[in-house]
């Protein structure tokens, strides 16, 4: 299944335009929207919290930002009441097994990516939005 809309979520630019041309490359999605600030993702949902048809189908979401980190970004997310289904990732340069811990104990959270993003990762995201659906 293709996703219309994934957010990016990662202040680190470099990172944003590579995943970016990594998912267009390879079909993930219709639109990319990037946010380097999570807080701004947040912003964003919460301005659409009740048009399902805007609000995206995927999010991949770093977890070490300056502002709000991923972990806050999760806190805030499920307090939102969103009812569409966001397959929410995480992709992260943290293979510390605490994080990998704490990702299981959302239940939001699809699945805990390490970075980089291969094309072999995105085959995987879009068999298990796939499953999930």
């Amino acid at each position: 299944m293709k996703n219309k809309l994934t957010y990016i979520i990662d202040d680190d630019k470099l990172t944003v335009k590579l995943m970016s041309i990594l998912i267009s490359k390879n079909d993930f999605c219709e639109e990319i929207e990037s946010f380097y600030e999570a807080q701004d993702a947040i912003s964003k949902l919460k301005q659409n919290v009740g048009n399902n048809g805007i609000l995206p189908d995927a999010i991949l979401l770093d977890l070490n930002m300056p502002v709000m980190d991923g972990w806050q970004f999760l806190d805030e997310f499920i307090s939102l009441m969103i009812e569409k289904n966001i397959h929410i990732f995480i992709m992260t340069s943290s293979i510390d097994p605490a994080d990998i811990e704490m990702a299981k104990k959302y239940k939001v959270v699809k699945d805990y990516i390490m970075k980089p993003i291969t094309t072999q990762k995105l085959d995987v995201l879009c068999k298990l939005i796939g499953d999930l659906n």
